[in-house]
Order: structure tokens, then sequence, then C-alpha cells
């Protein structure tokens, strides 16, 4: 069974997706998707996307340029390579000069998936994962002639997969250091299944060596998700992601495998988030380079 490379023998629409943030010590922060899609009529094509802090661009490519491994995470595009050691890019287009190799340390995995039972569920228009929740770098690229030292910075690793991302959602990621790496993430959707609608909501926290799971599988809630942040429920558990500032660049997001669809995200939002288990409040941590990303139709 393929574990990443999950569009062999498929017919469209489908889409899957690699989501990889880059961040320095300075905060600076670089983020690469690159992914396969197809369309409803069964054709095929590729894109890379890019994100700065301030500027995002998209790079359409043929499908015959995508190569991606089954059990491994190998993708080959164009010229370009992202692996589970590190990225290595070769780009130049019009407006956008992007060279340099980047390697990544150990990667900082989830026990188990972040869909949990929902990955079994025919006809769920997306699928999420997280490849890591953090992990070290080292190496530099270049970007249209400013070099980026990603040296001693963090990295983040997560995917999608399906027909088409979900109409309304919220998502948000962090990485921070203390004595220890923590780092977090939350999605909260609305989710399109066999002729009903509900909200979902999946959360990973690793903080002070422990793995915490929030997810509507296990019970959680959203008490609330607008532009401006999330409330999420869980037993003794609650987290708040409140966007104090953000200003999102526009990425193209897959609707029936067409990358057709305009979101915005802020790859450096500034956002707080707070954690209890009971009355105990086990951080309250203002993150200034944290992803954040609110859309609707």
């Amino acid at each position: 069974m393929a574990k990443y490379d999950h569009g062999r023998g498929k017919r469209g629409p489908y889409f899957e997706g690699w989501y990889l943030k880059h961040r320095t010590r300075e905060g600076e922060a670089l983020a690469l998707i690159p992914a396969c899609h197809m369309d409803p009529a069964g054709r095929r094509g590729a894109s890379l996307q890019v994100l700065s802090d301030q500027q995002s661009w998209w790079l359409a490519y043929p499908g015959t340029e995508f190569h991606a491994a089954e059990q491994v995470f190998r993708v080959r595009l164009g010229e370009s390579l992202f692996t589970g050691q590190g990225m290595r890019l070769h780009v130049e287009r019009e407006g956008l000069s992007l060279h340099g190799t980047v390697r990544y340390g150990p990667f900082t995995p989830l026990r188990s998936d972040i869909m949990g039972p929902f990955r079994f569920l025919p006809g769920m228009e997306c699928a999420h994962g997280v490849l890591s929740m953090g992990h070290p770098l080292e190496g530099s690229v270049t970007l249209n002639g400013k070099r980026m030292d990603f040296s001693g910075g963090t990295g983040y690793m997560e995917t999608d997969r399906g027909r088409s991302f979900p109409g309304a959602y919220l998502w948000t990621q962090c990485v921070w250091q203390e004595s220890a790496l923590n780092s977090l993430m939350l999605s909260v959707a609305a989710i399109p299944l066999a002729g009903i609608q509900f909200t979902g909501c999946i959360c990973a926290v690793v903080y002070g060596g422990k793995e915490y799971r929030l997810a509507t599988y296990r019970g959680a809630r959203a008490e609330q998700w607008r532009g401006s942040g999330a409330v999420i429920r869980q037993g003794k558990y609650r987290l708040t992601a409140e966007l104090l500032e953000g200003r999102g660049c526009p990425l193209r997001a897959p609707a029936e495998g067409v990358m057709g669809r305009t979101v915005h995200e802020s790859l450096r939002a500034v956002v707080r988030y707070r954690f209890w288990e009971g009355e105990t409040l086990l951080f309250d941590h203002t993150d200034r380079g944290a992803g954040f990303e609110y859309a609707e139709i």
C-alpha cells in the first residue's frame, strides 16, 4: 500500500501535495508546495508553489516532469528534488530565481495518523497527513538574489490529498524551542460526507516531550472558529488560537482536481496559543512565525 504517492492508477479528479516549511533562527520563513493534480477528464499536471514572508509564486509543470516514490518521501519536480533528508532547488522562471540545498535532521513524527479512523471513510474530499511536527535544518537557498541561511533553523512538513480542499476551513501551525522542540498544528473544516455536512477538527500538540491529540474522532469540538482564530475543547483539554497579526499571500488550492481556487496564507503570522489541561495552563505561547490560513467560499 502506498505511503506517500497515492495517485498512481487513479482517475480524476485528484490532487496530492506536500507542504514543506522552513524557518531561520532569525524568524524568516520559506514554504514550498510541490503537487500533482488531475482534472475530472483525467488530464494530469503538476505545480510548485513558493511562499515567502511577503510574496508567493505559482509554477506550472507538465505531468511528465513530476515523479514521486510510493514508499519513501521522494518527489522530483522539474530540476528540483524533495526528500525526507532535504531538498535541492533549481528554479529559473520569469520573476523567480530559487537555488540551494537544505538538509533535514531527524523528523518528529506523530504516533499515529492524524486522520485516525476517518482515513478509512470512503468519499472524503480531502485527507490530511503530518510527516514531521518539527526537524532541524542545515543549508541555505538564494531567492531572487537574497541568501536565506536555514542552518540552526526548524522545519515542518505535512501533506494533503483528495479531490478538493474544504469549502470553509481554518489551519494554523507553529514550531518553537524552549528546553525542547515544541510544535502545534490545528485544522478545522466544514466536511461534506454522504449528503450531510459536519464540522471536523484535527489537532496535534507536541509539548514538553509529550504528544497531545485533539480530534473529532476523540470527541473534540470547535466551540468557535473564524478568521480571527478558534477555540477547541476535548474533555479536560482546551486550546485557543488567536490571530493577532497576519497578512496573507495568495495560493492556489484544488477544487475537483483543478488548482483554480485562490486562498490566502500568512507564513509569518502572529498567533497566541493557549492550552489547558483542566484548570492548569500548560502553555501560553505567542508565535511571530506561525502559519495561518482561513478560507470560505
